[in-house]
């Protein structure tokens, strides 16, 4: 059944008269066939208008169509007919519940069948595959169904037996393409049986089987009865062999709906087209009343909404269910509770509106670890959109809001602004309007917005002490922070242009327009959520064809730096705001020499970016004393809250992504939180993850840059070619570098070792652990030359690569003895062989904001400095000039000069 508009289905419905040459009919729209219940090949014989209840459970004589209601009944007939008419179906069947459908369905899998299925399913879905999975013998791959490349790697041709979708997925609305899903398990398993869970969206907005799937069933407790007086599910399908074999079971197992519900769901059927035009266009101003007031709100008919366009191309609406998040379990409770029209329960679908929580309700049957896993938040709440005035479900959710503490009171503003979203807790982003009015309520502070100050921040590089380049292998790194840093300022410009500086790129410098830059590509990530695991390639090829210059794209490396800049700037921009402002950056670590210079520049750019959006929040200002003063402890680093340097994180991790395509994360954490950590790759046998290494103990090293380029790539690719060739020796060397690391992680940690025999086991380590990676062949002639002038008297110092090899640097341990004039010598015939030695400490601090406590007439801000331009501002030079024209070698006294920095 086709037809060019996607609401109009070609059926086998008698038209009131004969149809003519000179007027010939249209086909029937959706709304008429739902309320046309007719059968040509089932007449009543009395001619009643409404399918009567055939209310018996045995038919007399032998022969007939009916013999047991179990295997049929006249009444369920006319409702699987109706039902097949109005989803594009040659075949439809009725059971007693949409988990009764499900089982149906999965009852034809078989022990060593394999089920590909979405991971975010509705809490019943994921029980039943567990139990298969359990007891049946069935192999269930939870995948993200959003991205149909992830299940590619799934697709077995001789075991993958069904594929289980659901678009959109509940509760968080995510859009999967079921066309493009269906096309790729038909070319590469064609036996595969493609099914979708269709009730978010029922016959009326979606029809599956048009667009490739087997089988679609329904929970026609929701929306297809519309009512929740009773239980059903739908199963429909156009092919003969599967419609067999379900109808077996389904007789065998009898679970076939009853008579009197067939007559209910009959009934509620015929309103269904009706019921959806009232439900989706009060769930669309919901949302957007929501989305006006900062939430993050899940609804495919909202703009940003992921996968907006592939909704679009597969389905007729947005349908009636949305969710939101608050940002605080409890408050998301007080909410639930403090709302009186909107009913709390499971379920949806209903005529009465409902809201939940569903990892409290309908969802409470996955295991917290798992809801984790799969971005379940807690604090979700799910709406359910009845047919109630949309007024009075206005005002009663915003009456909820209000009594719970989500949203306050403006001071004016029209009726669109009444309201604005509180502050949920310490540490949350906030709207900027909440900001403002928390600051100007303050005693007396004044401020000035985040974007028309100027911004200091650092972060450290960092340095691989043991297992790097084997790493990629599964062998835990151990790795540390060190004191040299990038540096990042931003300044604001007031002209509608943002700027940058890369001093250490050739003093690279590039401008843009902001209303230039390509706004059309962005989705933003709203206040509050994270970042998508996957980049934004749409915004990444705007960001490259439209706002980059031949000569920019022609520098590598200030390229990437300004794909990544522009990135964040245009991603995390929210309601309606824009900085302009000048973003400069330089560092007192070498770039290119595999010491996480990238990392560093991440986390400044990322640190900036997220104060001028007000997206992070700095600790509250100390409270005066008695004398008038504010008095700030010098102890302690920690005065960055961890809520915060995690939110710098992961966006820093999104740079990375960008700058190196695929990394580890170590760098950037390093980065952030400073001190010493160990990591391990997953997927190699041990437990993944970073770990922080407690109590590591400050030590002196000199890295070396040899100033020699490396192919990382090309070095990691050599190892594993050695090691498809010599498995048993490569493996052996993998093995002897994570034992390295392992004693390397003991003796770090442990508080009773003294420092001199610290010292010395550090050394033997160190030698050892480069001596497996020459025999791995990722050495170079510049890092042996380094490490035999450190080995040579009088300093006999070990020294290793770190790092991919190839090039780039080498650390050596610098130990409590050695006189000054030994390592000023050993620096100079360093130099003199065309080397760069940096001295330098290891296992620091992190993160560094330039402390905004310095001047208490000020809350939250940095030291005030005047605007470009402004009068009387000659006479006061910008943070950013003089940053710009420091030494290297002054820079970091220069920058602990200005005033207390605050440091993870």
């Amino acid at each position: 059944m086709t037809s060019t508009n996607p609401k109009v289905l070609i059926q086998d419905l008698p038209t009131p008269e004969p149809e003519t040459p000179c007027r010939p009919r249209q086909p029937y729209r959706f709304s008429t066939l739902c309320a046309t219940v007719e059968n040509p090949s089932q007449k009543d014989q009395y001619g009643s208008s409404s399918v009567p209840i055939y209310q018996t459970a045995t038919f007399k004589g032998v022969g007939g169509q009916y013999d047991y209601t179990r295997s049929g009944n006249p009444t369920r007939s006319h409702l699987e007919h109706h039902l097949a008419k109005i989803s594009s179906a040659a075949h439809a069947f009725a059971v007693s519940s949409g988990m009764a459908a499900l089982d149906t369905i999965l009852r034809m899998l078989k022990p060593g069948d394999e089920v590909i299925a979405g991971d975010d399913l509705y809490g019943g879905t994921n029980r039943i595959l567990a139990y298969l999975k359990t007891h049946g013998g069935v192999t269930v791959h939870h995948v993200d169904t959003t991205k149909p490349d992830t299940l590619l790697p799934y697709i077995n041709p001789e075991k993958t037996a069904m594929v289980l979708l659901e678009s959109p997925t509940n509760p968080l609305l995510k859009i999967v393409d079921l066309a493009r899903i269906a096309a790729d398990i038909k070319e590469r398993a064609p036996n595969a049986v493609i099914v979708v869970d269709n009730t978010m969206m029922s016959p009326y907005l979606q029809r599956p089987l048009e667009h490739g799937a087997d089988i679609v069933y329904d929970s026609a407790t929701k929306y297809l009865s519309g009512h929740h007086d009773l239980m059903a599910g739908v199963i429909t399908c156009n092919r003969d062999d599967l419609a067999k074999q379900m109808g077996f079971i389904i007789n065998a197992a009898g679970n076939a709906l009853t008579p009197f519900d067939c007559f209910l769901l009959l009934r509620g059927s015929k309103t269904l087209a009706i019921r959806m035009d009232r439900q989706q266009a009060t769930s669309m101003l919901v949302a957007q009343m929501l989305d006006r007031l900062g939430f993050k709100v899940h609804y495919p008919g909202l703009a940003e909404h992921p996968n907006r366009d592939v909704h679009e191309r597969i389905a007729d609406g947005y349908g009636a269910v949305l969710s939101f998040t608050t940002g605080d379990k409890a408050l998301s409770e007080r909410i639930v509770g403090a709302t009186r029209l909107w009913g709390i329960s499971v379920s949806f679908g209903c005529v009465n509106s409902l809201i939940s929580m569903p990892c409290v309700m309908s969802h409470a049957s996955i295991d917290p670890a798992t809801r984790a896993a799969r971005g379940l938040p807690e604090d979700l709440i799910r709406l359910c959109v009845g047919i109630e005035d949309p007024a009075d479900l206005l005002d009663d959710l915003e009456r909820a809001l209000l009594e719970a503490g989500a949203i306050t009171l403006t001071a004016g503003g029209d009726s669109h602004q009444r309201y604005v979203r509180t502050i949920p807790s310490e540490g949350t982003a906030i709207s900027r309007a909440v900001q403002k009015l928390a600051f100007n309520e303050s005693a007396g502070y004044a401020t000035e917005r985040n974007e028309d100050r100027e911004w200091f921040v650092s972060a450290p590089g960092k340095v691989i002490l043991f297992g790097e380049h084997a790493v990629v292998h599964g062998v835990t790194a151990v790795a540390a922070s060190v004191d040299l840093r990038c540096y990042g300022v931003t300044t604001p410009r007031h002209d509608g242009k943002v700027s940058v500086h890369f001093i250490d790129i050739d003093s690279f410098r590039q401008e843009w327009e902001v209303d230039d830059l390509p706004w059309d590509a962005v989705t933003p990530v709203r206040v509050g959520d994270f970042h998508p695991d996957s980049l934004d390639h749409k915004l990444v090829d705007a960001i490259t064809t439209r706002a980059l210059s031949p000569e920019v794209l022609a520098k590598p490396s200030a390229r990437q730096a300004c794909i990544a800049f522009l990135y964040m700037y245009m991603i995390m921009a929210h309601g309606g705001n824009r900085p302009s402002f000048n973003f400069s950056a330089r560092a007192t670590l070498p770039v290119g020499a595999g010491l996480g210079s990238s990392a560093s520049f991440s986390v400044c750019a990322a640190t900036a970016l997220l104060l001028l959006y007000s997206r992070i929040q700095l600790p509250a200002q100390p409270a005066p004393t008695t004398d008038g003063h504010v008095h700030v402890s010098h102890e302690g680093r920690r005065a960055i809250p961890p809520a915060l340097a995690e939110e710098v994180n992961r966006w820093a991790f999104v740079s990375e992504k960008i700058l190196h395509g695929n990394p580890s994360g170590v760098d950037n954490s390093v980065a952030v939180f400073g001190g010493a950590l160990s990591y391990t790759r997953p997927g190699f046998g041990r437990k993944a993850g970073m770990i922080p290494i407690q109590g590591f103990k400050s030590l002196k090293f000199l890295l070396t840059d040899s100033r020699v380029p490396r192919n990382t790539k090309q070095l990691v690719a050599g190892v594993a070619a050695l090691k498809e060739q010599e498995p048993e020796f490569v493996n052996g060397l993998l093995g002897a570098i994570q034992h390295i690391s392992d004693e390397a992680q003991r003796a770090l940690a442990d508080p009773q070792l003294s420092r001199q025999t610290l010292l010395s086991a550090l050394s033997a380590l160190i030698d050892e652990n480069h001596g497996h990676l020459v025999k791995l062949g990722v050495s170079h002639s510049s890092l042996e030359a380094i490490r035999s002038k450190t080995a040579s008297p009088p300093y006999s110092l070990s020294t290793k690569l770190t790092g991919a090899g190839g090039g780039g640097c080498a650390v050596t341990l610098v130990p409590d003895d050695l006189s000054e004039s030994n390592l000023r010598k050993l620096m100079t015939a360093l130099s003199m062989d065309s080397f760069v030695p940096y001295l330098t400490s290891v296992g620091g601090s992190g993160l560094g904001i330039l402390s905004p406590y310095n001047q208490p007439q000020l809350l939250a801000t940095p030291p005030e400095t005047p605007r470009e331009g402004e009068a009387g501002a000659g006479a006061v030079e910008l943070l950013r000039d003089t940053f710009a024209g420091k030494a290297t070698a002054d820079l970091s006294a220069w920058a602990d000069s200005l005033g207390r920095w605050l440091f993870v």
